[in-house]
């Protein structure tokens, strides 16, 4: 038996230990909840192991267990409750004194079992780190003529910071100075605005892609895979080429890809003719989607005819070398020539080559040695053969020019240009057909025009009659296998499948 003394101290630790037990429950409840970043187990626990804590009649009774209760309690009034209701059990306990300490510790303990195996899962670290997808912002558009991809993303609110992300890691593969009107972008952000990838589409069939993957940045380039598909088309011209083209159901660039070949031998803006016929063997390429084939665009022409009022054409693609082909008429020889007939695809012919010209803008006769080509402003325009760039700059009333040097004592102009290439300067060696300007009405000038002059050996010459040596004809030990490429195109080319119009667009 107990002493009255004895049984009030068995009550208090029997409150004691149950308090405690409660308070450890909901301090271990906080600590669940928290993230596992923030989770600080509390002092008291890594102080007083439970074994001993729970055993121990004085805890309570010190001065930190004491303010520690009560700042609890002060926040959160749960506990009010849950400690009126132990003081009521702790009452009766009083009364039943008679049963021993050990009794309370096997109460207790199941508490400790089940906080030690409700443990956090491991799918919740992995979820913490990916964005939900209703966290995701996803911003897309074009870009606009006048527009840079950081002008449009600003409009957007996104912050300079990543603009300036986006760039860095695309540049190896994409300069964003090289964006067009037209292109597409897609951004999409998680919800603190970090990137999750970055989609900049050029075409159709080819796009620049930025992704993350963890704490980096990786970079892709995506092209389409086309298949090709041999086709034949012929006709007749009505008012141009091009217009031909198009209402027999393909692409204009076919047309445009037609004219290059023979661009040599014909100006096909000035010289066809309505009744002018011409057939063509060439691949149409095709895309693979989970939708069936769909047509993209014209591929390689490997075969052309041409007959009308410049003559009788006809040019084959052959590869003499694996990888590097080019165009040869039926008897081997090159279609290429030193000179092409024209600079740029113009709209028309404004003044011709003349030794006297009333000059529209000084209202006096002079020599107009050019010939002016009139096309919308800020048309490529090429050079007409190989040779040095000898002059980049103002030159008075040729407002921009270019001047290239050209073997066998040639020299071409290239005047009132609105801007330069970037990649041109003087000293550098130009390709035939490369990019050395654009069309503008710089100089004297009453509307956006080429005027493009040809001198040899110092004096000016008419450029729609300049010579010139033609290309490389096929190498004499491949002329047998030309010869049988030759004839099976041929023979594709008289009855080759012929393309509707329903199948092209």
């Amino acid at each position: 038996m107990y002493t009255d003394n004895q049984l009030f101290q068995k009550g208090i630790c029997h409150f004691c230990c149950a308090a405690e037990a409660v308070l450890r429950v909901r301090m271990c409840h906080r600590w669940l909840l928290a993230e596992p970043a923030v989770r600080v187990e509390p002092e008291y626990y890594r102080a007083n192991p439970p074994a001993e804590s729970y055993l121990c009649a004085a805890p309570f009774l010190h001065t930190a267990w004491r303010n520690r209760a009560i700042r609890m309690l002060r926040h959160d009034l749960t506990l009010l409750g849950l400690v009126a209701v132990l003081v009521a059990v702790s009452a009766g306990a009083i009364t039943a004194a008679v049963r021993e300490t050990e009794e309370v510790a096997a109460v207790v303990a199941p508490f400790e079992e089940e906080l030690a195996v409700f443990e956090r899962p491991a799918e919740f670290e992995f979820l913490a780190l990916a964005p939900a997808l209703e966290d995701l912002e996803v911003i897309q558009g074009a870009i606009r003529r006048g527009d840079t991809l950081a002008s449009v993303l600003a409009r957007h609110d996104v912050p300079a910071a990543l603009v300036h992300a986006i760039d860095r890691g695309l540049r190896p593969l994409f300069d964003f100075r090289r964006a067009r009107p037209g292109h597409e972008f897609r951004l999409a952000q998680d919800g603190e605005g970090g990137l999750i990838e970055f989609r900049y589409q050029v075409s159709d069939l080819e796009a620049y892609l930025l992704r993350r993957a963890g704490d980096e940045l990786h970079a892709f380039h995506e092209e389409a895979e086309l298949t090709p598909k041999v086709a034949r088309i012929a006709g007749v011209v009505v008012s141009s080429l091009h217009e031909s083209v198009v209402q027999l159901g393909e692409h204009g660039q076919l047309a445009n890809d037609f004219s290059d070949i023979f661009a040599w031998d014909i100006d096909f803006t000035r010289t066809v003719q309505p009744g002018d016929e011409f057939q063509i063997l060439y691949e149409r390429l095709y895309r693979t989607s989970d939708a069936g084939e769909e047509y993209v665009r014209p591929g390689r022409i490997l075969a052309a005819k041409y007959h009308g009022s410049a003559g009788d054409l006809s040019a084959y693609y052959f590869e003499a070398e694996e990888g590097r082909g080019g165009y040869y008429r039926p008897d081997g020889r090159s279609v290429e020539g030193q000179f092409l007939q024209a600079p740029l695809r113009y709209r028309a012919i404004t003044s011709r080559y003349a030794d006297a010209r009333h000059h529209p803008i000084l209202k006096i006769t002079r020599p107009h040695h050019g010939i002016d080509y009139a096309a919308k402003r800020g048309t490529p325009v090429w050079a007409v053969a190989d040779g040095k760039v000898i002059y980049r700059g103002r030159a008075g009333g040729f407002g921009n020019l270019v001047k290239v040097r050209h073997p066998n004592g040639y020299v071409s102009y290239y005047s009132h240009l609105q801007g330069f290439a970037k990649d041109v300067s003087v000293g550098q060696s130009v390709q035939q057909k490369q990019v050395l300007g654009y069309v503008g009405s710089t100089g004297l000038a009453t509307g956006p025009h080429v005027c493009f002059r040809v001198a040899r050996d110092g004096k000016y010459v008419n450029p729609a009659r300049v010579p010139g040596p033609l290309g490389p004809p096929v190498p004499q030990g491949a002329i047998a296998r030309f010869e049988v490429e030759r004839d099976g195109l041929l023979n594709g080319l008289r009855g080759g499948p012929m393309v509707a119009t329903q199948e092209a667009l």
